[in-house]
């Protein structure tokens, strides 16, 4: 493997920052909504998932406080 300087690295780095192609003001707004959104049914659903799984444990563990 051939080693390049850290001025040719840094030539090349830029080259490559110039083909990334950057989202607009409206893609990034977007975006952050549908994440906003995501996260929250995420959240949602966890939060249902949590509260089944508790009470289907505390019904377990009562049981045996009937013995």
């Amino acid at each position: 493997m051939q080693k390049t300087s850290p001025i040719e690295f840094f030539k090349q780095v830029r080259q490559e920052i110039n083909k990334v192609s950057w989202p607009n003001r409206k893609e990034v707004i977007i975006t952050g909504i549908m994440v906003f959104i995501m996260v929250s049914i995420a959240s949602i659903f966890f939060l249902i998932v949590d509260s089944i799984s508790s009470y289907v444990i505390r019904s377990i563990l009562s049981l045996g406080s009937w013995l």
